[in-house]
């Protein structure tokens, strides 16, 4: 059971929530601020003052005042007037880690729900209740609206959730799991479900545990390859990345050191050659300038999954101020450099991919990594799928954030795009799993033709565990099977789990 407090959930537990789909409860210190907070709605309600989205319109329509008894049908009409989502729906992990993540904001005391609203989110949480969320429709300011209706609709009985692989409506699907949605919403209630970044924050986490997995399978892949190739491990020697001063740079070097160490198959300067081509030489500076990128985006997606995105804001000293927030700013730039830093793994692994199959370059292998050329074509198009991710990984990277267009009759006049940013970094990362998945299956090839007598214990494990979802191709067969293999092993198999650990995350 994970307790949520509003204040430090990481994203490793987030991941525990939505991949591996552990209960969730409130700490006691939360749900009083959720009482306070909602009290002086209550409070405001009574004394007919004017708040924006308890007793207004919204957005341009914000002067437009709403009566007393028409409160609650506002707060449903907004759920319903905004559910206007388009293209795929998000994956089950992404919509409980909105869940996770508004509820989450929402105990923070400033929004002035009521606890039954949090409970029954709670509830939904841990029943697996899967509200259907479609991917697309979500400018990113005023918050994550689109996709955040669609989540909130099931909590009053409307719109759709999952059940056993199909979509049903709310009320069916509840109906299997003996589930009552809430009689209504109540003042501000349907404006504190939507008004928040957390449809953007949810993917983006999710990109960034993949990445955080891919970039441990860069580095593996790489020192397959640097055997294969008996790479020049001076270029990894620890003098030369300390006065290069860059952290990540140091941390990948450190890596490499360890995972080549007992190896017989790599080499010193000048013992074959003076210096290897940059996709060996430079893994380091490559691979440690985008680990250093995951972890100011780690420290930036983090403070936002403990962040307070509504509008207005309800303070304790009994104020309901109408501000920002629910901008996506932070995790629209945050997402976009997710994408670029992730690319760069894919580009320079698509290199050493190219060298292990190019007879011009791969210092007496067989060409394409086949026995009988010719007749066969071995390992060539694996080079092929790899050139194609990695070109539409660059039009991928082309960032969402420095694109605005003004909605809401100009009144919202910029937005973030935050979740096309962080929806596009998670497509560029899974392409660059693919990747890594190829680099690993070439090398893993090339080293069955060098001999694996002398290789590390790491890279003879890594060869051992590739081993188990690829063959040594003797002949052409259907690749696509075990690029997809690959592909897997990198997302679910523990070799790769790679947390970030580093201070200046909160």
């Amino acid at each position: 059971m994970i307790t949520l407090n509003g204040y430090d959930l990481n994203i490793e537990t987030l991941m525990q929530i939505t991949l591996h789909k552990q209960p969730v409860m409130i700490s006691e210190t939360a749900w009083a601020k959720v009482q306070a907070s909602r009290a002086i709605i209550e409070d405001m309600f009574a004394r007919k003052e004017t708040v924006y989205g308890v007793n207004t319109g919204f957005g341009k329509l914000s002067d437009e005042l709403i009566s007393c008894e028409d409160v609650n049908a506002l707060q449903e009409n907004l759920l319903k007037s905004h559910a206007c989502g388009l293209g795929e729906p998000f994956d089950e992990p992404i919509v409980r880690g909105m869940l996770a993540l508004r509820i989450n904001a929402l105990i923070k005391g400033y929004s002035g729900v009521r606890v039954e609203l949090v409970e029954k989110m709670v509830e939904f949480l841990n029943a697996g209740i899967v509200p259907v969320i479609y991917s697309q429709g979500s400018l990113g300011a005023s918050g994550d609206l689109v996709p955040l209706a669609h989540m909130a609709l099931p909590l009053i009985g409307l719109g759709e959730v999952w059940h056993a692989g199909r979509i049903v409506p709310a009320l069916e699907g509840l109906k299997h799991r003996d589930i009552k949605p809430l009689e209504a919403l109540h003042a501000k209630e349907g404006l504190a479900l939507i008004n928040g970044t957390q449809a953007m924050t949810s993917v983006a986490a999710h990109a960034l545990y993949e990445a955080m997995r891919a970039f441990s399978a860069a580095n593996r892949a790489a020192a397959l390859s640097f055997e294969a190739f008996s790479g020049i491990v001076d270029a990894l020697d620890p003098m030369v990345h300390s006065i290069r001063n860059q952290h990540g740079q140091n941390v990948v070097a450190e890596r490499m050191r360890g995972f080549l160490a007992g190896s017989r198959r790599v080499s010193r300067q000048g013992e074959h050659r003076i210096q290897d081509a940059y996709a060996l030489r430079c893994v380091p500076q490559v691979h440690g300038a985008s680990l250093d990128a995951f972890i100011h985006i780690a420290d930036v997606i983090t403070r936002e999954m403990n962040a307070a995105t509504d509008n207005p804001v309800v303070l304790e000293d009994g104020r309901a101020l109408s501000a920002g927030n629910f901008h996506g700013q932070a995790v629209a730039l945050a997402s976009d450099y997710l994408a670029i830093a992730a690319a760069e793994l894919a580009n320079i692994s698509e290199r050493r991919i190219e060298r292990l199959v190019n007879p011009h370059l791969n210092e007496k292998l067989p060409p394409f990594l086949i026995k009988e050329k010719g007749l066969h074509s071995g390992y060539m198009i694996v080079q092929y799928a790899a050139a194609s991710l990695v070109s539409e990984n660059k039009v991928l990277c082309h960032p969402a954030s420095v694109d605005s267009i003004p909605s809401s009759a100009n009144q919202e006049d910029h937005v973030s795009m935050g979740t096309i940013a962080a929806r596009k970094a998670r497509q560029v990362v899974r392409h660059t799993i693919q990747v890594l998945g190829m680099e690993m299956m070439t090398a893993a090839q090339a080293l069955d033709f060098r001999g694996l007598g002398d290789v590390s214990v790491v890279s003879q494990a890594l060869y051992d565990k590739i081993r188990t979802v690829v063959p040594f191709i003797e002949r052409d067969v259907v690749m696509q099977p075990y690029i997809k293999a690959s592909e897997r092993l990198i997302l679910d198999d523990p070799l790769f789990e790679e947390a970030i650990d580093d201070p200046r995350i909160p």
